[in-house]
């Protein structure tokens, strides 16, 4: 695993090549900005594009799928944008205002992003409203539910239930 610099726990790129997942992971300085992290994604093969799937400091994640020219994202809180120039990024990408102070902690972006996959809307805002999971347990649970949860532990670490 690369060296975990900027508050960065992991990033990985998830395609679907010929019906068979792969999760490869991303470069940090990908990592600057959803520009930055879409053209890291285009470059990978894939038969409905590929799915980033970035955690940072345990805080929050961002999911960035890219297919074709299109870029969908989700940001698990929108306050870390408060804190974070990706999660800002994000907001701004969004055409969302920056985040108040006291605004509350809830997801902005494309929550049907993967539907198509099998985690459709409604499922992953059951998730993000589970506060006592961490990014990386959502996003696990999120790869298992699209068929690739054992690479994906795998590849963070994580020991699978």
């Amino acid at each position: 695993m690369a060296e975990l610099i900027d508050g960065v726990d992991f990033a990985l790129a998830a395609y679907r090549e010929e019906g068979v997942w792969d999760v490869q992971e991303l470069t940090h300085d990908h990592l600057v900005d959803i520009d930055g992290l879409s053209h890291a994604l285009r470059r990978f093969p894939g038969d409905g594009g590929a799915v980033g799937l970035v955690a940072m400091d345990e805080d929050f994640f961002l999911i960035v799928r890219v297919a074709g020219a299109s870029t969908r994202v989700l940001l698990s809180d929108v306050t870390a944008a408060d804190e974070w120039e990706l999660a800002r990024s994000a907001v701004d990408f969004l055409g969302l205002p920056q985040p108040e102070e006291e605004d509350d902690q809830v997801p902005a972006g494309d929550l049907d992003l993967l539907g198509d996959m099998g985690m459709h809307a409604m499922d992953m805002g059951v998730l993000l409203d589970d506060f006592d999971l961490y990014p990386d347990e959502m996003l696990s649970d999120v790869a298992r539910r699209l068929g690739f949860g054992k690479l994906f532990d795998d590849a963070v670490g994580l020991t699978s239930a």
